[in-house]
């Protein structure tokens, strides 16, 4: 990761505020947190790991089990999904 690099904008689907996060035990949606702001906002495509075939074209980034789906657009990270790997 480069010194000079700028944040990102993060922005959430709905579906992840309202039903994935949720979900989520406390300690974990701490963990993913800290991911998006360490990681997804400073160098997505360097921590992330793109999708193939039909998913083409988006990215995610795995913390502990749970996979963050994600698209990166003009600046800005969408976040779409944060599942447990085993309701994927």
């Amino acid at each position: 990761m480069s010194g000079g690099s700028v944040a990102l904008t993060v922005k959430y689907h709905p579906d992840v505020r309202d039903v994935d996060l949720p979900r989520i035990n406390a300690k974990m949606r701490q963990r993913i947190r800290k991911a998006i702001e360490s990681r997804l906002m400073t160098a997505p495509q360097e921590y992330g790991m793109p999708l193939r075939k039909s998913l083409r074209g988006y990215w995610k980034l795995r913390v502990g089990d749970y996979p963050i789906v994600f698209k990166i657009e003009r600046g800005v990270v969408y976040v779409l999904g944060i599942r447990h790997r085993n309701n994927i």
